[in-house]
Formats: structure tokens, sequence, C-alpha cells
């Protein structure tokens, strides 16, 4: 019988997580936003969520609740560090935010297109400032084009993209996914961009 693979005689095994010491600023609510940065956090990365004071997110009153808590909100924010900011007028909390974007890698957003850059937050204004900061943002309809300004919550996304006319009953109306999967879709692939700018930043390898 062969002995089972490990390490060698003496050697101790340590992993670290692959985004480890990564710190991401998270701006966004309710799922699609929530749910990538919850996916980078899994995979060791410093996540500060940014909340509206008074209320925060959305989901933190969702049902069904567990000591208080909304179990929907604590899915999809276990791990994550919170602070509550009000960077549309508050001039102290705005410099507090100003500290975290300096010492992020990270920037997620999913708000309406033009809302960052009203606040004074936008790409161009943000990467003239750090450069290196990686900017995620997830829309309904995307930053451009003539319906980028409308708001799209999941059950919008799949009647739109067509996946309500292929379930339910053959002979029945088009019937909405049982998951939200137009926003953990779009959240995944929000990961796997911010993912996929750390692995091109890091290799460096030429336009041919």
């Amino acid at each position: 019988m062969m002995p089972e693979a490990g390490p060698a005689a003496g050697m101790e095994m340590t992993m670290t997580a692959p985004l480890s010491g990564i710190i991401v600023v998270d701006l966004t609510h309710v799922l699609a936003g929530p749910y990538c940065s919850q996916s980078l956090q899994d995979l060791g990365a410093r996540v500060i969520k940014v909340e509206r004071p008074g209320t925060g997110d959305d989901t933190r009153a969702f049902p069904p609740f567990v000591q208080g808590t909304s179990a929907y909100f604590a899915t999809l924010n276990a791990g994550k560090q919170s602070i509550a900011l009000d960077i549309k007028a508050g001039a102290a909390d705005r410099e507090i935010f100003d500290r975290l974007l300096a010492r992020a890698d990270v920037l997620l957003e999913n708000y309406r297109p033009g809302v960052m850059e009203r606040l004074g937050y936008g790409w161009a204004t943000l990467h003239a400032r750090h450069p290196r900061l990686i900017y995620g943002a997830v829309s309904g309809f995307g930053q451009t084009g003539p319906e980028a300004g409308k708001p799209a919550y999941d059950m919008v996304v799949q009647a739109r993209g067509g996946v309500m006319s292929i379930t339910g009953e053959a002979d029945g109306p088009p019937v909405r996914v049982g998951a939200s999967i137009g926003d953990i879709v779009a959240g995944m692939f929000l990961a796997q961009g911010v993912i996929a700018r750390f692995i091109s930043a890091r290799r460096q390898v030429p336009v041919r």
C-alpha cells in the first residue's frame, strides 16, 4: 500500500487565501453587488461595506429574522466590516470615505449610471486620484445606451433576458425562476472581472 500524499517530514503546509491583503470598499446594496463582494471576501479579501446612516442596506429589513438580524442580509454579508457614511452631504463622512479609497484596492458600486459622477466619485475622477484602484460597477442596462438610466431588479432582468419565457407550463404564462439568477450571475461576473483585472495587472502582458 502506498503512503498517503502529504508534506515532507518536518514541514508544515500553510495556506494563504488568494485575496488575502486585498481591501475592497463596497458601496453596493441588495443582491448583485453584495454577492460579488461576498465572493471576494470568501477568497480572503477584507470587505468594508459602506451603508446609509440610519437604514443601512435595504436587505437589513428583509425577513426572516434570526435574533433580530435579517437572515437574507447575513447570508450576503457574512464576515464583512460595515461603516455608515453619508457621502452625499456629509463633509466629515466624505473625508473618511476618501481615506478608505486611498487604502483600497477595489471599489464596488451598483448605483444607477451617473450617480457616482454626481457624487464626485466617477471612474475618471477616481482613476486620476488612485490609478491602481480597480473600479467595479454593476447595473441593470449597462453604463451607456438609451436604457442605461433605468433601474432593474432581478425580475426585470429575467423578463427582458427571456428566461421567464422558457420556464413554467408549456401553455402557461411566463414564470420567474425561483432563485434571483439575474442578480447572482451579475455578481459572479463582476467578481470574475475584478479577479481578472488583478491577474492582468500582475502579469502586465503586452498587447500583440
